[in-house]
C-alpha cells in the first residue's frame, strides 16, 4: 500500500509450477505444492489486493492459467485441476467485485517458449512429445512466444477492454477451438 499510495490498478497472477506425472504417480506433496503455487497463492493475493484495487477506482486482475484447465492433457492432472480452479475462481471474482469496478479475466496459453518449458522438454520424459502433439494440432502450427501472451495481458489491463470480465481467453494458436 505504501509503494502504490494505497491504490493498485493491475494484479497479474503468474506464479506456476508443473510436475508432469500420471494420476497414480502424484504424491500428496506434489498435489499440495501444485495447488498452493498455482491456485492458492493467487486466491490470497486477490484477497490482499482487493482494498487497493477498489481504491484505485478501476482494477484489473489477470490470471495466467493454461489450456490444461480447459482440455484434458496427458500427465497433467494436478496441474490441470489447479488451473481449472483458477478459471472458476476468476469468474467468481468478476461477479463479486464488479460492484467495486474490479474486473478479472484469465489468459490460458498453450505451450509457450520459455526457459521453464524448454528445460522440462529436455529433462522430463514425455513432455517433449506432449508439446509436439499440441503444436501439431494447432492451426497456427507453432509454439507460442512470450510476446503472444504479454500483449493480451496488457490489453486486458487497459481501459479499451473495460467491458471484458469473467472471461477465459485461450492463447493457444487455435488448439482448443
Amino acid at each position: 500500500a505504501s509503494v502504490f499510495n494505497g491504490k493498485l490498478n493491475i494484479l497479474v497472477n503468474n506464479a506456476g509450477t508443473f510436475t508432469p506425472k500420471s494420476i497414480l504417480d502424484h504424491t500428496h506433496e506434489d498435489v499440495t505444492t501444485i495447488m498452493s503455487t498455482n491456485f492458492v497463492s493467487g486466491y490470497h493475493l486477490c484477497q490482499l489486493s482487493h482494498p487497493l484495487l477498489k481504491e484505485s477506482g478501476y482494477g484489473s486482475i489477470v490470471f495466467i492459467s493454461s489450456i490444461a484447465g480447459l482440455k484434458a492433457l496427458d500427465i497433467s492432472s494436478a496441474y490441470a485441476a489447479s488451473k481449472g480452479a483458477m478459471n472458476q475462481f476468476t469468474k467468481n471474482v468478476a461477479l463479486e467485485w464488479a460492484k467495486d469496478n474490479i474486473r478479472a479475466n484469465v489468459v490460458a496459453p498453450g505451450p509457450v517458449k520459455t526457459l521453464l518449458l524448454e528445460n522440462a522438454m529436455k529433462d522430463l520424459a514425455g513432455v517433449d512429445k506432449a508439446v509436439e502433439n499440441i503444436v501439431s494440432q494447432s492451426p497456427v502450427g507453432r509454439m507460442g512466444e512470450s510476446e503472444d501472451i504479454s500483449g493480451l495481458v496488457a490489453f486486458l489491463c487497459l481501459p479499451a477492454s473495460s467491458h471484458i470480465t469473467g472471461q477465459i481467453i485461450a492463447a493457444d494458436g487455435g488448439f482448443t477451438m
